[in-house]
């Protein structure tokens, strides 16, 4: 399956669960509620969240005098993916790592810590610069805000059915529904809900991989970049909010890693396998 039909049925899926607490909370209205609800909370993120998390991170905007070489590399990449030119920030962190923001192409922004740019050599910069393009290319920030509004209207009915069934104030048995189910789902969807976006995210992970490759035509020089930024993150901490992990191009608390399953991105090894094999095909 493709990263944009997993991206599709991951989305889907998240649609109906929603649909399905929307209906045990109250039908037509009860979903409506929620998700206007989820719609407010996210709104906000989805236009502001690029200034709030390059202020957190203290990043600064590098100037074509600052880092020609970094500004005529994205201007290609750009380009080459069809979208406008991105910003480009410096994060003042020692950890090799980097993130693109904005709400949409023409606001895009790309970040890359210090640590970055000292640790990787021309080819690997080149080729993380292009995944995080690709990220503009694909829309990442607009998909994952409506995952975020899906999942968002998820956890409000949950918590919303977890209060009436706890105090007796569901009113679904005489239509042959069971409290204690509802109890259940109400438990249990927020985790689904989790572990879906958690999904989505690897599976643009993979995507923007793909995205990069194309546009660089060095796949090879990203999986490099991976292997060498993977290793770095082990011994170099990143001081910032596990808030925004998904973000980056590889997890920066590697730490705290979980599981797969839990993870907001997929298994390195297997990011760079993929790019051995676009290697050895045309893409």
């Amino acid at each position: 399956m493709t990263s944009q039909i997993k991206t599709v049925f991951f989305l889907a899926l998240l649609t109906g669960l929603l649909m399905l607490l929307g209906g045990l909370m109250g039908g037509r209205a009860g979903l409506i509620i929620a998700f206007v609800f989820a719609m407010a909370m996210n709104v906000g993120s989805y236009w502001f969240s690029d200034k709030v998390v390059l202020s957190m991170y203290k990043a600064r905007e590098l100037s074509r005098g600052d880092a020609p070489l970094i500004h005529q590399v994205v201007e290609e990449l750009a380009a080459n993916a069809g979208v406008p030119k991105p910003r480009i920030v410096l994060i003042p962190q020692p950890q090799p790592n980097a993130f693109a923001t904005g709400r949409n192409p023409g606001n895009a922004v790309v970040a890359v810590t210090e640590g970055l740019v000292r640790v990787l050599n021309p080819d690997e910069l080149r080729g993380v610069l292009a995944h995080e393009i690709g990220h503009v290319a694909n829309r990442d920030i607009l998909i994952q805000t409506i995952a975020a509004v899906l999942g968002g209207a998820i956890v409000f009915i949950a918590n919303i059915l977890q209060f009436s069934a706890i105090f007796g104030m569901g009113g679904d048995d005489e239509e042959g529904g069971s409290p204690l189910a509802a109890l259940a789902m109400a438990i249990l969807a927020p985790i689904a809900a989790t572990l879906i976006q958690m999904a989505l995210s690897r599976s643009r992970e993979y995507l923007a991989d793909e995205t990069g490759a194309r546009i660089s035509g060095e796949p090879l020089s990203l999986a490099s970049a991976l292997a060498k930024l993977d290793t770095a993150s082990r011994h170099t901490p990143l001081r910032g909010s596990p808030a925004t992990e998904n973000m980056f191009i590889i997890s920066p608390f590697s730490g705290q890693r979980a599981a797969n399953l839990f993870s907001t991105h997929p298994p390195i090894q297997e990011r760079i396998h993929r790019l051995q094999r676009m290697a050895r095909r045309p893409y």
